[in-house]
């Protein structure tokens, strides 16, 4: 169960490793900072710092079921491309001083495959086959469902056979290693982290 969210780092680092690729569709402009600052906990020059990123990113499709349902989260327009007012949104989930709640709720709707408001046993599974091939682990099934087991066996208190978000809420917090790939450093100190990426801010952020 733990190693199902490595998913989600390895998302955000194919999107960092397209830096260097040529653009399919040019972004448009930064339109506001100040106010996409104000909307994540990105700093004015650190939105400028991701916008300079954003801008070097290849629209290449990833043929990945896991990395498809994160992009699916980040695209919160359902329009299949990801603008970059999304991109920061998405990214400020992931940003060391995002509320837990938001890490918690993100994490859910990526196991809440069918987004019925609740985690079946299946799409548990789905999950940790997807993590397995990614990272080219090949457990047998009888251990695989012996994880899924022991998940729900600690996850489902209302014995219902589904884990809602209360019960999802309950686990995390029992067991935050569940949430450590929500979280990147190195956006804490985006602006230093691309030293390539030279800009001059015309805001300032106090």
């Amino acid at each position: 169960m733990v190693q199902c969210l490595d998913g989600l780092k390895h998302f955000c680092v194919v999107v960092v490793n397209c830096c260097d690729a040529d653009l399919y569709k040019q972004p448009r402009g930064l339109e506001d900072p100040e106010a996409l600052a104000r909307e994540t906990v990105f700093s004015v020059s650190e939105i400028e710092a991701l916008y300079e990123l954003f801008k070097k990113i290849s629209s290449a499709v990833i043929d990945d079921g896991l990395i498809n349902k994160v992009f699916d989260l980040f695209d919160t327009k359902h329009n299949g491309i990801l603008d970059f007012e999304e991109f920061a949104h998405a990214l400020s989930v992931f940003h060391p001083n995002s509320p837990i709640d938001d890490k918690i709720e993100f994490s859910f709707q990526l196991y809440d495959l069918k987004q019925q408001g609740f985690i079946e046993r299946q799409e548990v599974k789905q999950m940790v086959v997807a993590t397995l091939t990614e990272s080219g682990m090949n457990l047998s099934d009888d251990v695989i469902e012996s994880i899924i087991d022991k998940t729900f066996e600690e996850a489902d208190t209302k014995h219902d056979g589904k884990i809602d978000k209360e019960e999802w809420r309950n686990l995390v917090l029992r067991h935050p290693s569940l949430l450590k790939n929500m979280t990147l450093q190195y956006l804490k100190d985006i602006t230093t982290t691309f030293p390539s990426f030279v800009f001059h801010s015309q805001v300032d952020d106090t």
